[in-house]
């Protein structure tokens, strides 16, 4: 009994001295970088008079808003975002240029995060890779570039900690970078979560454990309702409108949502309700605990993803009640996590940040019910008219191979003897002739367009010369590419889709707000200030001066 008390107490001592060095050499415990699917600046406001005092409303009031950030690249998707935030770089350079994308000169489709050279762990190996939920065969290997994440370990000699989690593979793979302790992402089919070989070669106990669980099914077990009467949901439309998605075998959209019905048709519903959020938060404290984060000498990094803000807006849209409620209930989960972390790291001992990868359009009908611009795009519909066109001027069959994420990709085995320019011309022509597209642009002379400098500049930083086509459509506002018109969609250059909340708060940040323009991919080098570490080899952002306190 003597020896084991004397070893617990020399442990507690070596912590002790590990904790006060950390304290001296002034960083933060462990920085955990929480970014929300699919939210717009502005619900920071919409809804804030219903938020309580220990969320949203505490990071604006004890922590750093930048006002005005924006994504400066296009398109604007959830795998761009998660890259750029981390990188500090874009699409151009660390080379994620959509969730799925095309290589120019092989026609190949690739999905951002597959790899098939790695063993799912935790489930069998899946073939599907190219959707959420399906799939343990993912890496980080499509990633050009370094994360700040990686920098971090670099700069310690890999003894921080780095650890993501999502419910979305490439939302937990691509913040951690290339060398993090784990990566972990959930499986539907087996609601439980999971990683691959690239990283480990089995589950952490901690992991199993928490898969034993069955917290998907306890929380699925209950209905959701509105966490208030529905008539005082001032900010949304009726309940049950035209333009939501059901859920499957559901017959209205409509509270309140009977979801052990819906969990028992479709896996993936959770994903589509606020408890998504509640389940990654969850996991990530098990995280923390497991891998003993901010326990060490040297500061530790968490990255978490709450994806099912994303979900519930495809399905519902911005304006939904579903939404409101979701953000309303978000609110309360922030505040037990900070209160979490307070208890667990220490109040002013970690430095959090709180970011959107991409905001959402306001659905096409609501628009049209309330007589604001609206439409549909359908860049993908462009494919067979363009070839049409160009192989009765070109009298070459075919030379389009690809209509995706507002780009035109060229069969590049057909252009053989071709000018080039010139059928670059003639696509142009034709594209900007059809209802509802503004410009067309080779992106290879874009110097020579007439076109807004802003816009302009997100073009480029969206062109990868491997991965993107060489020609980018720019769409009329509020002219939505998508194939039908319901719920919520985003991608494009506009403000609904680009301007994003970034917020601060813990150690070493200033308490404030500021109204100058950043953009997202400034976050990383922020971080990277405030740690005392290089930015990453990507890296083209500048630092948030504002925020930093120390």
């Amino acid at each position: 009994m003597i020896k084991k008390n004397f070893i617990a107490f020399l442990a507690l001592v070596l912590l002790s001295i590990q904790l006060n060095a950390q304290e001296k050499l002034g960083k933060p415990k462990v920085v955990i970088g929480i970014v929300l699917d699919q939210m717009r600046w502005d619900y920071l406001y919409r809804f804030q008079e219903r938020y309580g005092k220990d969320g949203f409303r505490r990071l604006q009031n004890e922590g750093f808003s930048v006002e005005n950030t924006y994504i400066n690249h296009t398109p604007s998707k959830t795998a761009v975002g998660h890259a750029t935030i981390f990188t500090g770089s874009v699409p151009a350079i660390h080379g994620i240029t959509a969730n799925t994308w095309v290589e120019r000169f092989t026609n190949k489709k690739v999905y951002c995060v597959a790899d098939s050279t790695v063993n799912a762990v935790g489930i069998a190996n899946e073939t599907e890779s190219d959707a959420d939920g399906s799939g343990g065969q993912m890496s980080p290997r499509n990633l050009l570039v370094n994360t700040i994440t990686d920098e971090l370990r670099l700069a310690t000699n890999f003894r921080s900690k780095v650890v993501g989690v999502s419910l979305k593979d490439r939302a937990a793979i691509l913040p951690v970078g290339h060398n993090p302790t784990a990566a972990f992402w959930f499986d539907d089919n087996s609601a439980k979560f999971i990683t691959s070989s690239y990283y480990m070669n089995q589950l952490p106990d901690w992991v199993n454990k928490f898969n034993n669980r069955k917290e998907p099914e306890k929380l699925m077990s209950q209905n959701w309702n509105t966490l208030y009467p529905i008539n005082t949901y001032k900010q949304s439309s009726a309940d049950d409108v035209k333009w939501e998605v059901l859920y499957k075998n559901q017959k209205k959209s409509a509270f309140p949502y009977a979801l052990p019905e819906i969990y028992k048709a479709s896996k993936a519903a959770l994903r589509s309700t606020p408890f998504g959020n509640d389940l990654t938060l969850n996991f990530a404290k098990a995280a923390i605990e497991g891998y003993q984060l901010g326990r060490g000498a040297e500061t530790d990094f968490l990255t978490i993803n709450l994806a099912s803000t994303d979900y519930v807006g495809h399905q519902f849209g911005p304006n939904s009640v579903e939404i409101e409620d979701l953000y309303l209930r978000l609110d309360q989960s922030l505040a037990a996590f900070f209160k979490y972390l307070d208890a667990n790291l220490g109040k002013g001992n970690y430095t959090l940040f709180l970011t959107a990868d991409h905001g959402v359009a306001h659905n096409v009908d609501f628009l049209e019910e309330n007589k604001l611009p609206n439409g549909l795009l359908k860049v993908s519909s462009f494919r067979k008219s363009l070839n049409d066109h160009l192989t009765k001027k070109i009298n070459v069959k075919g030379l389009v191979s690809t209509t995706a994420n507002y780009s035109v990709y060229f069969n590049m085995d057909r252009l053989e003897g071709l000018d080039f320019e010139k059928v670059k011309a003639e696509a142009i022509l034709f594209l900007e002739q059809q209802p509802n597209v503004q410009f067309a642009v080779d992106v290879d002379r874009i110097d020579n367009v007439s076109l807004p400098e802003r816009i302009k500049t997100m073009i480029v930083n969206g062109n990868n010369r491997k991965r993107t086509g060489q020609i980018f459509i720019v769409g009329q506002s509020a002219y939505l590419d998508a194939s039908k018109r319901s719920g919520g969609v985003h991608a494009a250059w506009n403000p609904y889709d680009t301007h994003i909340p970034l917020l601060f708060m813990g150690w070493g940040i200033k308490q404030g707000s500021t109204n100058k323009v950043y953009h997202q991919n400034d976050i990383a080098i922020t971080i990277a200030n405030l740690l005392k570490i290089q930015p990453a080899n990507g890296n083209v952002g500048v630092p948030i001066v504002e925020v930093l306190g120390k």
